[in-house]
């Protein structure tokens, strides 16, 4: 062997893995090259999902650079969301960023009336192809604790009795129940006996119960908020519940207009207005416990009430008048919707009847997901996965947050402070729907703010970033940004 070349051999800095050669980085630059490096072949299939990362210091070795270098990397990348770190499964990936946008040419191919809100919207909207789904409500599914949830479960089969496996109480599991009454003591000032707490399929499940209640009162309408979610008054709907618009400004819910239209029952989301973020504010929320004391019945949508980030807690409309309040929230922004695993509080004079009502749908949820929830919540794996998915929640809202100011500067940015997504409005004169159907053209998938409106609204789009990436949110935002470029009103 000629011992010249072996010396220049040595100070090549490649590797076989993926034909790496930190030669190629600029100065200084090691660890945000061998992140785009590692980001590129993600997202083009080289890395697919599923596949495993070298350790650190291996490849560190093999590019003969620091193991800092590759660890930095490496947490680049789990902060985006493409990779999670396994113990001794190592470094896997998880999620591929988006490719560059494609071409006006190669845009995607859409169902006639995308975005007309018939009953089916939702599940037309859900099966409709995009490269970058930028659905609200969905939180980061990339990082379900799977170890967690598994340990939990193999707990709870290790130590289950034959007889759990039969049919259970309609309300829930004991189990479940006395879980949810604690963490609603924790997270929402609400203190319930566990007997007060019932399992449900969902806040949507919740709502259909509400509705079939109303009915055998003769109640045919419910009082709801302007912008307010369309997936809610669409459940009404279908159970012949008729949704009064009352509107909604910086404070909140008016409740003047509310007193004025003699409904009966109102539906809120005080602590994170559902669409635009606002939090029922102090002299409001007096004025609507006012309402309800006076006879009027609450149903109190806390649907992600736990993610908050640049504002104080703000309590339970539950926590402060328990006997006008139904209390709803679920697992499905703090874990996944695909649990279907939420819970009702309601006052005292309703609770067996909702039970009933309940019995009659289903006889309750399936006992070995309720059971498992329970132990992940009593063991404290649950407080520590929203810790854990608040800072890459944190950071994906900054992300889009600050693309927004860079490319949209003539939009109005709502509801920065906590939720899952970001509400966003322009000046008059630009229609959202075709505004949301040329994103998805382009592989964007928004809401327009106009679903959610039945009274007149500024026009804009409701922007979910919990599940993507800070690469794809940015390039999201630049494809909207163009669109509205196009219009002339950007």
């Amino acid at each position: 062997m000629d011992r010249s070349n072996q010396g220049d051999f040595r100070r090549t800095n490649g590797a076989d893995f993926l034909q790496l050669n930190a030669a190629e980085a600029p100065a200084g630059g090691l660890a945000g090259w061998l992140t785009d490096q590692l980001r590129t072949a993600i997202a083009d299939g080289r890395l697919p999902i599923g596949s495993r990362l070298p350790a650190s210091r291996l490849l560190a070795a093999e590019l003969q650079v620091s193991r800092g270098v590759v660890t930095e990397a490496y947490q680049r990348l789990t902060e985006d969301g493409h990779v999670s770190g396994r113990g001794r499964a190592g470094t896997v990936v998880v999620a591929a960023p988006a490719l560059a946008p494609a071409p006006r040419e190669r845009a995607f191919e859409l169902p006639p009336k995308i975005y007309a809100p018939g009953l089916d919207i939702f599940d037309a909207l859900r099966a409709a192809p995009a490269r970058i789904d930028l659905t609200p409500g969905v939180p980061d599914l990339a990082s379900f604790p799977r170890a967690a949830w598994l340990r939990s479960e193999r707990a709870v089969l290790t130590n289950l009795e034959a007889s759990a496996f039969g049919y259970g109480d309609p309300s829930g599991t004991p189990e479940l129940r006395g879980a949810v009454s604690n963490w609603l003591a924790r997270y929402r000032g609400i203190t319930a006996h566990p007997d007060e707490v019932i399992i449900v399929a969902g806040v949507s499940q919740a709502i259909g119960l509400l509705a079939q209640l109303l009915s055998t009162r003769g109640i045919t309408e419910v009082a709801v908020e302007d912008p307010g979610s369309l997936g809610s008054r669409q459940h009404m709907e279908e159970w012949q519940l008729r949704a009064r618009p009352i509107p909604v400004d910086e404070n909140g819910l008016q409740v003047d207009v509310l007193r004025k239209s003699d409904a009966e029952v109102v539906m809120v989301t005080p602590a994170h207005h559902f669409p635009t973020g606002v939090v029922l504010g102090g002299e409001r929320r007096r004025d609507l416990l006012q309402w309800a004391a006076d006879g009027g019945l609450i149903f109190e949508d806390d649907y992600d009430a736990e993610h908050r980030y640049d504002r104080p807690p703000v309590p339970a409309l539950r926590s402060m008048q328990a006997d006008q309040v139904i209390y709803a929230g679920s697992v499905s922004k703090l874990l996944a919707p695909a649990l279907r695993i939420g819970w009702i509080v309601p006052p005292a004079k309703y609770r067996e009847d909702f039970i009933a009502l309940k019995r009659r749908a289903d006889l309750g949820n399936a006992s070995l997901p309720q059971l498992t929830l329970a132990h992940l919540m009593d063991s404290g794996e649950l407080e520590r996965q929203l810790r854990y998915v608040h800072r890459r929640h944190r950071t994906r809202r900054d992300t889009m947050a600050t693309a927004i100011a860079k490319y949209l500067p003539t939009a109005t940015v709502h509801g920065a402070a906590a939720g899952l997504h970001l509400t966003i409005t322009f000046p008059p004169g630009l229609d959202d729907t075709a505004l949301a159907t040329a994103a998805l053209a382009e592989g964007v998938k928004t809401h327009p703010l106009s679903w959610h409106c039945q009274l007149p609204h500024a026009p804009g789009l409701v922007l979910g970033y919990a599940a993507r990436t800070p690469t794809e949110l940015t390039d999201a935002i630049r494809v909207i940004a163009d669109i509205v470029a196009a219009t002339g009103r950007g």
